[in-house]
């Protein structure tokens, strides 16, 4: 029996995806204009008002022992808390994707709760839990541990921050993680710990990488939560931001953006490196 075609079947298959938006010209120059107005521009005056200054006065304003003081505390403490969230998020991920139990949902909402808490908030409630007399520091003090006003406040404060990236960039890669490959690992005599070193790790390092560089990026320019727990001492617990702001304050606009300019590039850097592991992650997949 001879069945008739129809004029879709008939009808040549399009080589090229059809595009929803019309006008490729018209959709990149909005584009453009708009990458323009709010990054490109803004990024544009930090580097000409700082190119107000000269050599020498920039490397006097970027490298006075107050600056590399807050330099050392802002980036230092925001790699401790990239790691310690490298760990926690790590194991919270997991639980998320392997673990059924109740109020599951609810400990998976809780994940994105630093990101919707205002930072001002979550600074107040730090500095106050962990005072002395708080409710959590009054049983380190007798330990001689002292979290409000130090160094190790502005390490916690930015670790609850940061929480989210690392879990939310392992969370797809564990429920794409098939259980038969472990089980396979098991069949063949390795065991959990040769599983998770030689099967699980090597595809979650991409992912977990990157989590990590994003929680960094976002640790470095951390402003808001950290002012009310650090104490704000120059040469102590004083970060890289609040220096900027107290520079603004005396109206010195070029020693401020000079500052900001060494997190500008700072953060060009890590911008970079997180597209690199994500073209890894996505040539592994």
């Amino acid at each position: 029996m001879i069945r008739s075609i129809s004029r879709a079947e008939a009808a040549p298959r399009r080589i090229f995806p059809r595009r929803t938006l019309p006008g490729f010209g018209l959709s990149l120059g909005f584009a453009l204009f708009y990458l323009s107005l709010l990054v490109l521009i803004p990024l544009a005056g930090l580097f000409l008002k700082t190119a107000s200054l000269t050599w020498s006065e920039i490397f006097a304003v970027i490298g006075s022992p107050r600056a590399l003081a807050a330099y050392r505390l802002t980036f230092g403490a925001s790699l401790a808390a990239a790691l310690l969230n490298g760990v926690i998020g790590t194991l919270v991920a997991w639980v998320l994707v392997r673990y059924r139990f109740p109020g599951r949902r609810l400990l998976d909402s809780l994940v994105d709760f630093p990101l919707a808490l205002p930072t001002a908030v979550a600074g107040l409630t730090f500095s106050s839990l962990y005072a002395e007399k708080g409710w959590l520091g009054q049983f380190l003090a007798p330990f001689g541990i002292k979290v409000s006003y130090t160094p190790l406040g502005v390490i916690v404060v930015l670790t609850f921050v940061t929480l989210p990236f690392v879990a939310r960039a392992l969370q797809p890669v564990l429920q794409g993680l098939e259980a038969e490959i472990e089980e396979a690992a098991a069949s063949l005599g390795a065991d959990r710990r040769q599983t998770f070193a030689h099967v699980i790790g090597p595809t979650l390092l991409p992912a977990w990488l990157t989590g990590v560089a994003l929680a960094f990026a976002r640790a470095v320019g951390e402003y808001g939560s950290v002012i009310f727990i650090a104490g704000n001492l120059p040469l102590r617990t004083e970060i890289a931001p609040l220096l900027i702001v107290i520079q603004l304050e005396q109206f010195n606009y070029a020693n401020a953006t000079a500052i900001a300019l060494v997190l500008l590039l700072s953060s060009f850097v890590l911008v970079g490196l997180i597209n690199l592991l994500g073209r890894w992650s996505q040539r592994d997949a």
